[in-house]
């Protein structure tokens, strides 16, 4: 359906004034999804990209970001037009075991994305005020169960105000720094061509999509526009909420992606050649001294930010993942108090933290395909979106961003195996 066909079902134009706002009222849900986007793993992912290769891969974080707004409209889009989240419309189409097993691969995408977000939190802390990493990670528990309540008291339009002013906190943080650094904006420029130098660098380039490209996002992002617009049999008023979710998630990832962007090139300007870059403390440190204390400062408060929002974020999706699958459900609470255990469990044995992050971004670009491919597959069948079927021009371009991923994972696969990375 194109823009002036749903105008014309709306019966409105977007020059209306109150059609405007009662748009902007409809906004939230993409930026809620948008968090795992700009996660702790971003940071170690982006800034370990900036100081090894500097602007050598901005054009994965761009191309990144292209795929991140198909596929997160997309999920929005099934949601609203099925009545149905992308795990529920899996559930009841797969027999018994294959819905367990692909449970099970779903939570341990969720295992990974929260012990980044955990960790991230805790470095964060420990940055800040010098707290333990352990009991910087129970800290980041107990305040992420306390944003969860938010949810579960409050609704879910309190719980997305809250996160866009997380991530308005996390924008200043990083974007803040990028503003005074020494960037070579010609180098920048070049690094729009896609390229890599080594194995090293398609292992980072990996990450850096497990990074942008989050599986537990995908799954979530249908089950946040069904649970904050409803489900509707209405045309006229799905090509409406259609409309407002386009511009919801082009204006959401244009934040995060700008975030992203940013993280690199401040690696890239300021850490090359420093040493002890190759953890988020290091490189806290080395900005601290090259840019000075109060850039410091801001740099902690956008990753302790991100850490907060993404966990909470994080935990909502793997609920909605096991309650559309397995047709159960836990207390967010609970699930909260289960799911950070594995966290802490990396902190008080003393592994890198950063590493950590690292690794759980190639486990998360690992498992991309599993939630990108089945929603591909639904939103461009007749049969499951009738006449809200993806067009042509957009069915290609999700199949192109399907097939870059898998290359891209099958290419971090044979090199691990073969012992290259």
């Amino acid at each position: 359906m194109t823009q002036e066909s749903v105008r014309r079902v709306d019966g409105a134009t977007r020059s209306s004034k109150p059609e405007e706002r009662r748009l902007l009222w409809l906004i939230g849900p993409a930026f809620v999804a948008a968090i795992a986007y700009v996660d702790p793993g971003n940071v170690a992912a982006n800034l370990t990209a900036g100081a090894e290769f500097r602007y050598l891969l901005v054009w994965v974080l761009i191309a990144a970001n292209v795929m991140a707004v198909i596929v997160q409209y997309l999920s929005a889009k099934l949601g609203i037009v099925t009545g149905s989240s992308l795990p529920e419309l899996l559930g009841r189409r797969m027999p018994r075991t294959a819905r367990l097993l692909y449970w099970a691969q779903a939570e341990i995408i969720a295992a990974a994305t929260d012990m980044a977000e955990v960790i991230g939190g805790a470095i964060a802390l420990q940055i800040l005020f010098g707290l333990p990493l352990l009991a910087g990670g129970l800290v980041v528990g107990l305040v992420s169960m306390g944003i969860l309540a938010v949810q579960s008291r409050r609704g879910q339009r309190t719980f997305e105000f809250v996160m866009m002013g997380l991530l308005a906190v996390i924008t200043i943080g990083f974007v803040a720094s990028l503003a005074v650094s020494p960037v070579d904006w010609g180098a920048a420029a070049a690094g729009i061509v896609p390229r890599f130098e080594g194995s090293q660098s398609i292992l980072l380039a990996a990450s850096m999509l497990g990074a942008t490209v989050m599986p537990h996002a995908v799954y979530l992002h249908s089950a946040l526009a069904l649970d904050r617009h409803g489900a509707s049999d209405d045309p006229r008023r799905i090509g409406r909420l259609l409309r407002a979710n386009r511009w919801d998630v082009i204006f959401a990832l244009v934040v995060a992606g700008s975030v992203n962007i940013a993280m690199l090139l401040l690696a890239a300007a300021s850490l090359p050649g420093v040493s002890g870059t190759g953890s988020i403390e290091g490189a806290h440190q080395a900005i601290t001294q090259a840019l000075g204390p109060a850039i410091g400062v801001v740099f902690g408060i956008g990753l302790l930010a991100s850490g907060l929002a993404s966990t909470s974020v994080g935990c909502y999706a793997g609920a909605s993942v096991m309650s559309g699958l397995l047709r159960m459900s836990i207390p967010l609470l609970a699930r909260r108090a289960i799911t950070l255990v594995p966290a802490l469990i990396v902190l008080g044995i003393g592994v890198n933290p950063t590493w950590a992050l690292v690794v759980s971004q190639v486990v998360l670009s690992v498992g991309i395909p599993f939630a990108v491919i089945p929603l591909v597959w639904f939103t461009s069948g007749t049969g499951t979106m009738g006449t809200f079927a993806n067009r042509m021009p957009l069915r290609l371009a999700a199949i192109a961003a399907v097939i870059a991923i898998v290359a891209l994972n099958g290419a971090l696969i044979a090199l691990t195996a073969t012992g290259a990375v």
